[in-house]
């Protein structure tokens, strides 16, 4: 697969020229959810190798546009799981620097926002080093059940230890497990989250159909997720310090072989976003889904209910 990202300041028509060959000859072959995100935030994200037309028609666009077309973004199970488990020592102290501990503020504004209604199990996929599933369980004061699941077990066990550290001995389970494969029965959980990690997950919509599959009826699916600011001029410096400046520093203080932190800002870059991710997460079977932008735009949080 190809990402290709436009950025034009040509003519509409050239624009539009574009758009509508994209749209008519690589849909059969792309997703329309990304499509969707092209159309609202002006980026082009199409999954699918790029034809020799198309090469054609974005020479023929005028030379104040620009064209940049990346390598394919590898999300394969194992590449991922090899990643994380390379950068798990540091993962925490990564985020927390990387993003001048404003994260630690997204998850705390997620679990006010999701709430607990009831004593029934809230679940946390894709849950890393488990600071979301912690979160919920500090905002619920260790009443309601905690399981936190992830396929990478180098992060579970810097979770546990966290857990044993911290002195949670009561209801708080870490699982290893893959979000498209959950073991877990139909209608279990009355929360489902998944925090900046949704977007790894090989097969989106699959992982989405599985955690609505878990959570109750009524329940609710929170997806807290890197998002791209809409107003200028933040969003043209934020987006130079995530695709120039935060892999450099990443990778000079993780020193992993899968670049783990050029994959983020690729992966960002690839995944659908504000309402075609809402949709997305309606086709899955939610309803109701809401956006709540956090700082800025630099992420969302979005939540359905079942």
């Amino acid at each position: 697969m190809i990402e290709a990202i436009g950025a034009y300041t040509g003519a509409a028509a050239a624009y539009q020229s574009t758009s509508s060959y994209v749209r008519q000859n690589v849909g059969e072959c792309s997703d329309p959810h990304v499509l969707a995100n092209v159309a609202t935030n002006g980026w082009w994200d199409v999954l699918t190798p790029l034809p020799e037309v198309w090469q054609a028609t974005f020479r023929s666009l005028p030379k104040r546009g620009v064209v940049k077309v990346l390598m394919p973004v590898d999300k394969s199970g194992n590449r991922v799981q090899r990643m994380f488990g390379e950068i798990a020592p540091k993962y925490d102290r990564m985020n927390h620097l990387l993003s001048m501990n404003v994260d630690r503020y997204w998850r705390w504004r997620t679990v006010r926002i999701v709430r607990a209604k009831t004593d029934q199990p809230i679940l946390d996929v894709c849950t890393g080093t488990g600071d979301l599933a912690f979160a919920f369980y500090r905002r619920t004061r260790g009443q309601v059940p905690i399981v936190a699941v992830d396929f990478c077990r180098e992060m579970l066990d810097i979770g546990q230890r966290k857990q044993t550290k911290a002195g949670i001995d009561g209801d708080m389970s870490f699982v290893e497990a893959d979000a498209q494969d959950l073991p877990f029965e139909d209608n279990r959980f009355q929360i489902v989250s998944v925090a900046f990690g949704l977007r790894n997950v090989s097969d989106t919509d699959k992982g989405l159909k599985e955690m609505v599959r878990v959570c109750a009826p009524d329940g609710q699916l929170a997806v807290l997720e890197f998002s791209m600011p809409r107003r200028q001029p933040f969003r043209a410096a934020y987006s130079w310090y995530f695709r120039r400046v935060l892999p450099k520093i990443g990778q000079w203080f993780t020193r992993n072989s899968e670049n783990a932190y050029s994959y983020l800002p690729a992966s960002v870059g690839e995944f659908a976003s504000d309402e075609a991710l809402a949709q997305r997460m309606q086709d899955a079977g939610l309803r109701k889904v809401k956006l709540h932008r956090l700082t800025f735009g630099i992420a969302t949080l979005y939540v359905g209910v079942k």
